[in-house]
């Protein structure tokens, strides 16, 4: 291992409000020392640099500006500037427990297999807010909500992968797939998702570990203009396309697209009726659908995409 052990790396985007708490349960860390902490300015035009300036004496703090928007692109700018094999990565608008980079350190240091490992994320709600009531568990997953109990669990399946606001990667691995994909992941206000979900995909094919860490806890804040049903409603949207994209990336798109995508709009809209009842359920099921209408525009940008460059 080298002096330093651990990276921690911050991508941030106009979030100066959260940012600085951020930072804080990072450089509070119960970790003696060998580690760092990157904050990736990924193009921001608030007061990002200034809450990274006054916290400049600290030594473990870097700041890198990345003027191109986009999430995957900081990640791997993040990591070109990390001078650790092991990378952890908390949203800007997250607060690390004390022990985070401890856990994760551990895990990988015993562990050579392991390729990805990521823990528990419980949602800090703003003052005065509570968790609507048509707010269902599985759209809290969206807010960043991830909760596999409190054991280790292997992960298997890539849908259960680890949420990217809590995240951690082995550097030989990410250099192994090229880094995180550029196609795959927020930009500016496009909320592209499934990086993660395809990054585990590979991890698991090529015979690596993917781990759930309980102890490598992290709070993540609900910002107020989250907590509205158009909010989930374009999430579900960008949620199909990117469903859509990562099927492209994979070599898996194709006219079956367009019949998978229905026959869920379908099963969708059947849902939300036979759930009519329970506000919670409905509204999931009426996200799913609109999300699978997403799916079924990019599938069929795609096709014509094909069709026009095989003329």
């Amino acid at each position: 291992m080298p002096d330093t052990l651990i990276s921690a790396i911050i991508c941030t985007h106009n979030r100066d409000n959260y940012l600085g708490a951020a930072i804080d349960s990072l450089l509070t860390q119960d970790f003696a020392s060998g580690f760092e902490v990157i904050v990736v300015d990924n193009g921001s035009s608030d007061r990002t640099r200034s809450v990274v300036e006054q916290r400049a004496n600290h030594p473990h703090l870097k700041y890198v500006y990345e003027p191109v928007i986009g999430l995957s692109v900081a990640r791997n700018t993040g990591a070109q500037v990390a001078s650790s094999e092991i990378l952890a990565y908390l949203d800007d608008d997250a607060v690390a427990s004390r022990g985070w980079l401890q856990v994760l350190y551990n895990a990988y240091k015993n562990n050579p297999k392991l390729a990805i490992a990521g823990g528990k994320v419980s949602l800090l709600w703003p003052e005065g807010m509570q968790s609507p009531l048509w707010l269902s568990p599985g759209l809290a997953a969206n807010l960043g909500a991830y909760d596999l109990g409190e054991n280790i669990v292997s992960i298997d399946k890539p849908g259960l992968t680890p949420r990217g606001l809590n995240y951690s990667i082995r550097r030989a691995f990410l250099e192994e797939i090229g880094g995180f994909d550029p196609q795959l992941g927020r930009i500016g206000k496009k909320l592209l998702s499934n990086e993660e979900l395809q990054i585990t995909e590979l991890a698991l094919q090529a015979g690596w570990q993917v781990m759930y860490l309980p102890e490598a806890h992290v709070f993540h804040n609900v910002s107020p203009e989250r907590i509205k049903r158009s909010w989930f409603l374009n999430r579900g949207w960008w949620q199909g396309i990117s469903e859509c994209y990562r099927e492209q990336l994979a070599g898996t798109a194709g006219f079956s697209q367009l019949k998978r995508g229905s026959e869920r709009f379908l099963r969708g809209l059947y849902k939300a009726v036979k759930y009519f009842a329970d506000p919670a359920e409905r509204f999931d099921k009426l996200v799913y659908a609109y999300g699978q209408i997403g799916y079924l525009n990019a599938a069929i940008a795609g096709l014509l995409a094909k069709r026009v460059n095989s003329q």
